[in-house]
């Protein structure tokens, strides 16, 4: 048993973190943080944890000592505090954005601003074990992941990993995502009013989560471009990219690589059926999972390829990957706290 604390559990991410790590049979929560909520019990902010725990919002300013450490606070926090962080824990994992990119002037480039620690980024490994499952059991330090570009890397990985792709071709990632992606805080564009029965693209291109798809595909940058469309769903993302494959490549071809990509990772799933409702991944069908579905289509004629990934932008798309990374860190069974398999109908 290991103990475990979280800096910055008041959000979506924080709480759906909560909830995984109370049903985790080798963890024990010892403070959850909130200055805006502090001395409230945590189920009042997150109801679905009344009577599974009696944790009360503590002051980041009080933290103890504890094994492993988490923070999920919003983007630009965690960097400023990091030495002071480092204090109370041997092993951190950061859901937010500060440590993702491991280059410094890459993270002003995207995020146009200076990063405030950066001999910290060559620290931590990015935290998508079907991209450093290796490198994260070994590491002490592992940032977070962006829920749009885990959808768009997973989509393209079995691609990739199997060389399947000419890559002289741009790649095109159209990504639908739901509300809670905006967090809880939300503005003006969450209001219901404003959300409900919406198909918004709010984001043609040069979304900061294109620089992760950049760096962990290896793409050049000039060839890939993700577009975030808003529709009227709470949780979930769908990443649909075309690209165009190599001149040989056949659909027998690309099931072999879908297939050993699910092989290989607990976690993903092909979806390619014939006859159904559910033909084709679906984030509906993945609410409070950690899995993330693969699909794709191949016309042979041109080469043009639909690749497809659906995920709970909540759970694989932020803290269940970091309970995942966690497993992999102590030397757990990977899927540990991480069984749900969702609800039909829901």
């Amino acid at each position: 048993m290991i103990t475990a604390s979280i800096i910055g559990g008041s959000g979506y991410g924080g709480g759906e973190l909560l909830r995984l790590l109370l049903a985790h049979p080798c963890v024990e929560v010892k403070q959850v943080t909130s200055r805006s909520h502090l001395g409230e019990y945590v189920y009042q902010i997150h109801p679905n944890l009344r009577k599974r725990t009696q944790l009360k919002f503590s002051d980041p300013a009080a933290m103890e000592p504890v094994d492993i450490l988490f923070l999920a606070q919003p983007h630009g926090q965690a960097q400023h505090h990091i030495e002071a962080y480092a204090k109370l824990a041997p092993k951190i994992i950061d859901l937010s954005a500060d440590f993702r990119l491991r280059d410094a002037g890459f993270y002003e480039q995207w995020y146009g601003e200076k990063h405030a620690a950066p001999e910290w980024l060559s620290k931590f490994v990015y935290g998508l074990p079907e991209l450093h499952r290796t490198e994260i059991a070994t590491a002490n330090y592992i940032s977070g992941v962006g829920c749009n570009a885990t959808a768009s890397n997973l989509a393209l990985l079995p691609l990739i990993k199997a060389h399947l792709l000419d890559l002289s071709v741009p790649i095109f990632i159209e990504i639908k995502v739901g509300s809670s992606e905006g967090g809880a805080q939300g503005n003006s564009g969450s209001l219901h009013a404003e959300r409900a029965n919406v198909i918004r693209t709010f984001s043609a291109f040069g979304h900061r989560h294109t620089a992760e798809v950049i760096q962990e595909t290896g793409v050049n940058a000039a060839r890939v471009s993700l577009t975030m469309t808003a529709v009227d769903i709470v949780r979930g993302v769908l990443a649909t990219a075309h690209a165009k494959v190599k001149q040989s490549v056949r659909t027998k071809d690309l099931w072999k690589a879908y297939r050993t990509a699910a092989a290989e990772n607990p976690f993903l799933r092909v979806v390619r059926e014939q006859r159904g409702v559910y033909r084709v991944p679906e984030p509906k069908i993945l609410a409070g999972t950690n899995y993330a579905d693969l699909g794709f289509e191949l016309d042979e004629s041109n080469g043009h390829v639909v690749a497809m990934c659906a995920i709970d932008n909540l759970m694989k798309g932020a803290s269940g990957s970091a309970v995942q990374c966690m497993n992999l860190m102590m030397g757990w069974e990977e899927t540990m706290g991480l069984e749900f398999m969702g609800l039909h109908p829901i």
